[in-house]
């Protein structure tokens, strides 16, 4: 067997085919856009790069040279850890312990040689909102931006000696289902002030709603918890990106006295559209991707972030909006599911705010780590 460095662009593309070759038989697999996973590569399209990063990816070959598995490893000075640590993803294998001990050998020692004493995977040489996590629990198909592997691949980072850093869980429910009756009780009296009032966005008053999604942010997550603050410009970025594909209806806001307090941010599955596609995004695509926004059938919507300012947290603004939004959400009949982003398991506050909502535990991902020193003792995400 031999690595094979990622460097022309038949490379390129041949590091994406391994993906498709493994999984094509696999009736639960989305291919994702060819353009999402050679951005997270492309020093113009990530800023990581521009920060101090560094990433390289290579091709396992067996010995008739076919393709037989991948990876990256990559250094991220912004991921700060109780020692140095790199990460490794995008990892895909045969069913072979000694091939993916061969690929993560290599990353071992690449990793090794930049100082790191650690590395941790499949991570996202980026933030942990997209291709983060294995998948241990829920094989059934993945919400945009979200790793899918076999149950198969847990065994072969467990056998090299990864351990659980922290599980990553979703939770889902179905639209359907009834809200329980305190949801209801709280959402009434807040409902009782005139002070308070819930709206869905307007996608043509957006500018608006990133600059209210930057106050409620930064007070809720900044400061504390390792949260970092947003500037306006960067949401103003990242709305005018979302705009496309938002769904006003699913994007909802509170306020207190007409001052942001809290948001419930949304968004419909985009692979419910992408998995037509096979991967592309040219005209083509984007043209039946306008269609199916129109005509198509996406029955799942997916909870990005949920937040509350302090000042007003464990007054019953969270059952205020959830039930002001899903009155509207459930008379469109237009989604049958609903699934939330994963929440960490170091983050027990979180995990019983969803399964608070009746909920249920819809796939587990976990995040393993690897030290260096064997001797070293492994400690666990510390929990928030």
């Amino acid at each position: 067997m031999q690595m094979h460095e990622v460097i022309t662009e038949a490379d390129k593309r041949d590091f994406i085919e391994v993906a498709v070759s493994l999984y094509k038989n696999d009736p639960n697999w989305i291919r994702p856009l060819d353009k999402d996973i050679n951005e997270v590569f492309d020093p113009g399209k990530n800023k990581f790069f521009k920060r101090g990063g560094e990433c390289i990816r290579w091709i396992l070959k067996d010995d008739n040279n076919r393709n037989i598995g991948r990876v990256a490893a990559f250094v991220n000075k912004q991921y700060k850890q109780s020692q140095p640590t790199g990460g490794i993803g995008f990892f895909d294998c045969i069913n072979d312990q000694a091939a993916a001990g061969f690929i993560f050998d290599h990353c071992h020692n690449w990793l090794l040689e930049r100082g790191m004493e650690a590395m941790d995977g499949p991570i996202n040489f980026g933030e942990r909102d997209k291709w983060w996590g294995l998948l241990i629990d829920g094989f059934h198909p993945p919400m945009y931006g979200m790793n899918y592997n076999p149950p198969w691949y847990q065994q072969l980072f467990e056998n090299y000696g990864f351990k659980l850093y922290f599980n990553q869980i979703c939770f889902g429910l179905k639209v359907s289902q009834p809200l329980e009756e305190r949801f209801i009780i709280r959402h009434d009296k807040i409902a009782a002030d005139p002070d308070y009032k819930a709206i869905k966005i307007d996608k043509s008053q957006w500018q608006r709603f990133a600059k209210d999604f930057a106050v409620i942010y930064n007070k809720a997550w900044a400061g504390h918890g390792g949260g970092k603050s947003l500037e306006e410009k960067q949401v103003l970025k990242m709305f005018k990106t979302m705009k496309p594909v938002m769904d006003e209806h699913i994007i909802w806001y509170a306020y207190y006295k007409d001052q942001p307090i809290a948001f419930w941010i949304n968004l419909p599955d985009l692979n419910q559209y992408f998995k037509y596609m096979n991967g592309k995004f040219g005209l083509w695509e984007k043209l039946k991707f306008l269609w199916l926004q129109q005509f198509g059938d996406c029955n799942r919507f997916v909870g990005l972030v949920f937040g509350v300012i302090p000042e007003f947290q464990g007054k019953g603004v969270d059952s205020f909006l959830i039930v002001e939004g899903a009155n509207v959400i459930k008379k469109r009949n237009k989604y049958e599911d609903y699934e939330m982003q994963w929440v960490g398991d170091f983050n027990p506050k979180m995990i019983n705010i969803a399964e608070s909502t009746g909920s249920h535990r819809s796939r587990t991902l976990c995040t393993y780590r690897y030290l260096f020193d064997r001797d070293k003792e492994f400690k666990r995400h510390p929990v928030l």
